[in-house]
């Protein structure tokens, strides 16, 4: 028997078989997600669509597709597919894959060797491959859910190329839970089960990226379910937590938020704390969160604490590069800095009357002396006459009206004597008294 018999690629239709493995795609237009590598155009795509398929590594989060893109590779070149498992795999086996693709290369046939979990191969069992992949006797195509960087010998990866595939976004996820109800060959669709779309939303938020927990979760909620609709109840069982339902477009998704902003407001971190994990638990967008914790950190602390958009918006980097669930602490933290941090909303107001001037008043114009005299017509004409360039004068301070004529002294920005808005009240008051008294130039 050739080794190259063992490795089936066909996606049958035993329906005993576990729902994620059924439903693996079997052409590459059913792929769904990894866009940046997949789409028309992309280097991975022109190099299938052309057969002109090189060694590469595919790395990623678990479920997000490594198995099957090379399951889809194997249906589309025109190669012999081997796949080996890290775990269950050697040396010997190593050594006789090997001398079959040599003997494969010499009758003019090309090899792809799929090595799964390829971070598990040791030093030794990775440098077996070297000499093959050199030589052009084995296209490799490792998977590995480890930064290649410091598990793949330095050597195999200068010939391969590495992919980064990311997890899948909700909507990608709720995508192939659709078309796996839908589907009556190798999906649920037989069952004619009809799944509530905030249902598949909390199954696709909860699996965080990877779709085989999403196909799991979907396949034990159904098998629970007893009538036509997929319940509530059975997705809480299957995902082992109450399901928190709520309308994102509706009231309550608004009602939430609004708790949570004024319970910031008021200075309460509980409550503050308690409507975040209501809108966390209820399968809320993270970055919509982050948002508006950003929002909060400039309408209601401002200057009394500068430190809060800066912590506001490590919430929401940190979301964006950790995703769930680790990303929510980031949130926590945040809201809990946003709560304890001295409230101000004097720059808040201060622009609403910066605006409601520049609304209503009169479009004044510019004094010359703000302008730039960019040509000798100008300089004649008197821009920049009279200007003075703080730097020149003692403290950098000068008694140069900046304001119109109409609005001079007029004062938009009145700091609080809260936290760090204190401060800047101080050091306003004492600018004030020193150009009062310092005499004209």
């Amino acid at each position: 028997m050739s080794l190259f018999e063992s490795a089936p690629i066909g996606s049958g239709t035993d329906k005993q078989r576990p729902l994620a493995d059924r439903m693996r795609p079997e052409r590459l237009e059913e792929f769904v997600g990894q866009e940046h590598i997949l789409a028309p155009g992309k280097p991975l795509r022109a190099q299938l669509e052309r057969d002109e398929l090189s060694s590469l590594i595919l790395w990623g989060p678990p479920g997000t597709g490594k198995t099957t893109l090379a399951r889809l590779i194997a249906r589309m070149t025109k190669a012999d597919f081997v796949p080996f498992s890290a775990v269950l795999s050697g040396i010997k086996e190593i050594k006789e894959v090997m001398a079959a693709a040599e003997r494969n290369r010499r009758y003019g046939r090309r090899t792809v060797v799929f090595i799964d979990e390829i971070h598990r191969f040791n030093k030794a069992q990775q440098d077996a491959f070297l000499p093959y992949v050199e030589r052009g006797d084995i296209i490799l195509i490792g998977a590995t859910t480890e930064n290649p960087s410091f598990e793949v010998i330095s050597a195999l990866l200068s010939r391969a190329k590495v992919y980064a595939l990311r997890p899948l976004a909700p909507e990608e996820i709720r995508t192939l839970l659709e078309r796996a109800l839908r589907d009556c060959e190798r999906g649920l669709g037989d069952r004619e089960l009809q799944a509530p779309p905030e249902l598949l939303e909390q199954i696709a938020i909860y699996a965080n990226g990877d779709a085989r927990a999403a196909y799991n979760i979907l396949e034990l909620a159904a098998a629970a379910t007893a009538g036509r609709t997929l319940s509530r109840e059975a997705v809480e069982a299957a995902i082992e937590r109450k399901v928190l339902l709520y309308d994102k477009a509706g009231e309550e998704h608004y009602n939430l938020i609004s708790a949570l902003h004024k319970s910031v407001r008021s200075s309460d971190p509980d409550a503050a704390l308690y409507w975040l994990a209501r809108m966390l638990e209820a399968g809320e967008d993270r970055l919509y969160i982050a948002r508006r914790l950003v929002r909060m950190a400039i309408e209601d602390i401002g200057l009394a604490d500068p430190r809060a958009l800066e912590q506001a918006v490590a919430a929401m980097q940190a979301v964006h590069f950790l995703g769930i669930p680790e990303g929510d602490q980031a949130l926590a933290q945040a809201a809990i800095y946003l709560a304890v941090a001295p409230k101000s909303d004097a720059a808040y107001r201060a622009l609403d009357a910066a605006l409601e001037e520049a609304r209503t008043g009169l479009a004044e114009p510019v004094p010359l002396h703000l302008r730039n005299p960019v040509t000798r017509s100008m300089r004649e004409w008197g821009y920049g006459k009279g200007y003075q360039h703080a730097h020149n004068f003692e403290d950098a301070l000068t008694d140069m009206e900046c304001l119109p004529n109409r609005l001079a002294g007029r004062v938009f920005y009145l700091p609080t004597d809260r936290g760090e808005e204190k401060r800047i009240s101080e050091r306003l008051e004492a600018l004030r008294k020193k150009r009062s008294r310092r005499p004209p130039e």
